[in-house]
């Protein structure tokens, strides 16, 4: 049988920066806690749709730096907890990264919901970017 020579810069690993939030590029203004009281939800219904307004809360932590072979990630985890006002059962949940990639100014976003929902959506920007999009 032949040997499978593979090339080496795939086992070449960078040397992360440990502080994931100086290196976050145009994800850095993400982190932290977020709180927002005026969100509607419109959602299809038998009669056309119905209107829900909801509490949305969204934490976003740094994660250390990630390393896949020559591949540098940094990112935010984060969760999100959505109620309807006045209520404590769960309207919506959501949870997942935030990743950035300097080396090539990836956008990774992963999105997991309890209702056997995954999503994986990218883009790019600049690490100075204010303003970027994601598409799945």
């Amino acid at each position: 049988m032949a040997e499978t020579k593979f090339p080496a810069h795939l086992f070449a690993e960078p040397e992360p920066d440990p502080d994931t939030l100086a290196n976050l590029g145009p994800l850095a203004a993400l982190a932290g806690t977020w709180e927002g009281t005026k969100g509607i939800d419109v959602k299809p219904t038998g009669d056309g749709g119905a209107s829900q307004a909801y509490v949305e809360r969204i934490v976003l932590e740094p994660i250390d730096p990630q390393l896949n072979g020559p591949q540098l990630l940094y990112g935010l985890r984060y969760h999100t907890h959505i109620v309807q006002p006045g209520q404590v059962e769960t309207y919506h949940d959501q949870n997942g990264y935030w990743l950035w990639e300097p080396a090539t100014g990836r956008i990774l976003h992963t999105i997991a919901i309890p209702r056997g929902q995954v999503v994986l959506a990218k883009g790019k920007a600049a690490a100075d970017a204010r303003s970027f999009s994601v598409k799945a």
